[in-house]
This record gives C-alpha cells, sequence and structure tokens, in this order.
C-alpha cells in the first residue's frame, strides 16, 4: 500500500511504494565490505564501508528502490578495487551493474593500476563526470546515486573543515579551488536534473563549504600545485 509524505522538493504530498530490503542488498553490502576491506576513508581511520552505507541511506531518503540502493553500495567497485563489470552483472543484474558502470569516474575495464592510468587527468574526468549528469539522457537512477555520493562526501568535507580548517584539502588529489568548483558544478546539476530532497541539501552543504573555505582568497590554497 502506498505511502504519502511531504515531497522536500516540492513541498507537496508524495505517494511511493514502500522500499523492501532483501538478501540482495545484504549479499551487496557483504560483497562491498570484502571489495574495499582494506581501505578506508581519505586521511582516516574510518573504514571504507560506512561511506558505503551513507550514500545507500541517503538513496534511500531520496525516494530510490532497492536496486539504487544495491548501487550505492557497490558504486566505487569499478573505480576503486579488482571488481569487474561483468560480476556485478552476474551477481547483482543489469540494472545494478548499469547504475554503477554510469557512476564511475573513469574507465570500467582492466586492471585497477591500468584504470588509473587511463582515466586522464582530475579536471579532465571531473569536467566528463558533470557533462554526464546535464546529458537529459542519463537515467533518474543514476543521478540520485550520484546526488547520494556528492552529498554525503560533502557533508563529511564540511565537518571536516569545521574541526580540522583548511588542513582537511590536503587529503584530496585537487587543491581548494578544484575541489570546491567541482563540487558547486555538481550542485548546479543536479539541482537542475534531479530537484528535490538530495540536491536541496547538496546545494546547502555546498554552500557551507564555500563559507568555511573563505579564507582561501586571503591566504591562499594550502594544496600544494591548487
Amino acid at each position: 500500500m502506498p505511502i504519502s509524505g511531504d515531497n522536500p522538493g516540492s513541498g507537496e504530498p508524495v505517494s511511493r511504494e514502500p522500499v523492501v530490503l532483501t538478501r540482495k542488498f545484504t549479499r551487496a553490502f557483504e560483497f562491498a565490505c570484502a571489495a574495499h576491506a582494506e581501505q578506508q576513508r581519505k586521511g582516516t581511520s574510518v573504514p571504507y564501508a560506512a561511506h558505503l552505507l551513507g550514500v545507500a541511506s541517503l538513496v534511500l531518503d531520496g525516494g530510490g528502490d532497492q536496486n539504487e540502493a544495491v548501487a550505492a553500495l557497490l558504486h566505487d567497485t569499478l573505480e576503486d578495487t579488482a571488481t569487474t563489470r561483468k560480476q556485478l552483472r552476474k551477481r547483482f543484474g543489469r540494472e545494478v551493474a548499469r547504475i554503477v558502470v554510469a557512476c564511475t569516474d573513469g574507465p570500467v575495464t582492466g586492471s585497477g593500476k591500468q584504470r588509473e592510468r587511463d582515466a586522464g587527468n582530475w579536471r579532465e574526468r571531473k569536467t566528463r563526470s558533470i557533462e554526464h549528469l546535464e546529458d537529459p539522457s542519463t537515467p533518474e537512477s543514476v543521478l540520485r546515486v550520484r546526488a547520494a555520493d556528492a552529498l554525503h562526501n560533502a557533508r563529511t568535507t564540511v565537518a571536516d573543515l569545521r574541526r580540522f580548517g583548511p588542513e582537511t584539502w590536503r587529503r584530496f588529489h585537487a587543491g581548494a579551488v578544484e575541489q570546491l568548483w567541482y563540487y558547486r558544478s555538481l550542485s548546479i546539476a543536479l539541482s537542475a536534473r534531479l530537484p528535490g530532497l538530495l540536491s536541496d541539501e547538496l546545494r546547502a552543504s555546498v554552500r557551507e563549504m564555500e563559507q568555511l573555505a573563505g579564507w582561501w582568497f586571503d591566504v591562499g590554497d594550502p594544496q600544494p600545485g591548487g
């Protein structure tokens, strides 16, 4: 039976079927935990699985279905682990594999080192990523997972900026200027393509990130080469 609630994007009531998480979701979490077992969040001792759970939670909060939540758990497997597209398709189905491929920032074939070598520089990859979000043919399921990923990352960065200040930027491959450009571009693209809870919250987080990083315009970027 449909349930009703408030649509944070429009303020109007919405109805949606309840999402029932099955063994497929728990299998995806187990798979993701194993694939990312030795990884932590950048510059921390926090297990990478914490980010995956956070993104999946936001996908569900944002109206996603089980396949989207499963894809959220797996969204970095092709980019950061030895997992292949064929493995994802065989274990979790074509729809999940399609979403993960579309959310992958770089090549999805070859070894991890080959993928990294073929990916191009950071700005080129991020520009292609934003253009993909802006493309009218990009499905809503992909937009939702990408928005949840961006929001979780933005909130984490904001929290670290509050606690640690500008040293936070040293954790990233690109400096403060590039990071702020990327988050602002994500926010603009997703607000246009996927209005609602996730894009609204991302916009608020990016605004706070920019305010916390305002010092940069006076003292410079702490990230060498940024």
